[in-house]
């Protein structure tokens, strides 16, 4: 089988979310998710082609476990051999990250730099990416972050009514969060209206558990609702 999926994983706290997405069509051939992770109530559950299936992890219950199954279920099913890439969401990129980026141990260690602003996202997202690559190095690693479309807001958007040391010495500003959402509503919005994406304008909702509102000029985002944090 040719090579034309992506294995997209998304790391909490406590749990992984994954999907495999078809390049060509943009759509989902598998999801899943594992949760409640570091607890002996773990569980897996997967669902492939309508099929919806629950399988055990081995102790202790973590996300290299929940990966490591992941794994075995897609050689199970033929479709390891189709992977081209593994994709991770990351919540914070700082203004180090713009766009997706190859994993190398350098990016590794920002995003862990990255975790003051983010503590309880960056680690999750951090160890995800570390089992990944533990069970399928061979592929390539890329993080998209969540804060990376927001880098075009300019300084009027992005700085506080603060003295400009703290923004200097401690990086507070405004990052803006759910990018890769605000994103992608943006590209659809262009699409469904024909117009390229660099002569539209939009304000746009992002609304599920955490939510925002951007402000999209010539297809960028000029300022956020969302500020320092994910909050």
């Amino acid at each position: 089988m040719s090579q034309i999926h992506v294995l997209v994983i998304n790391c909490g706290s406590s749990s992984v979310k994954f999907s495999i997405i078809d390049t060509r069509s943009g759509q989902a051939l598998l999801s899943g998710l594992a949760e409640r992770l570091l607890s002996d109530k773990a569980n897996f559950k997967l669902n492939y082609l309508q099929q919806n299936e629950q399988f055990p992890l081995k102790s202790p219950y973590d996300h290299q476990a929940a990966i490591d199954v992941l794994v075995q279920q897609l050689g199970k099913l033929e479709l390891l051999d189709s992977l081209s890439a593994v994709g991770h969401r990351v919540v914070h990129g700082g203004e180090q990250f713009s766009k997706p980026t190859l994993i190398t141990a350098e990016v590794k260690q920002t995003i862990k730099d990255l975790a003051r602003l983010a503590p309880l996202h960056n680690p999750a997202n951090l160890t995800g990416i570390k089992a990944a690559e533990k069970a399928l190095g061979h592929l390539p690693q890329v993080a998209v972050f969540d804060t990376a479309f927001h880098q075009s807001m300019p300084q009027k958007a992005y700085l506080y009514g603060l003295p400009y040391a703290l923004y200097q010495e401690h990086a507070i500003r405004r990052y803006g969060f759910h990018g890769s959402s605000h994103a992608y509503v943006a590209t659809q919005a262009a699409q469904f209206i024909g117009k390229p994406l660099n002569q539209c304008n939009f304000i746009s909702a992002h609304l599920g558990n955490g939510c925002s509102i951007t402000a999209i000029r010539d297809g960028q985002s000029i300022d956020s609702s969302m500020g320092f944090t994910p909050l």
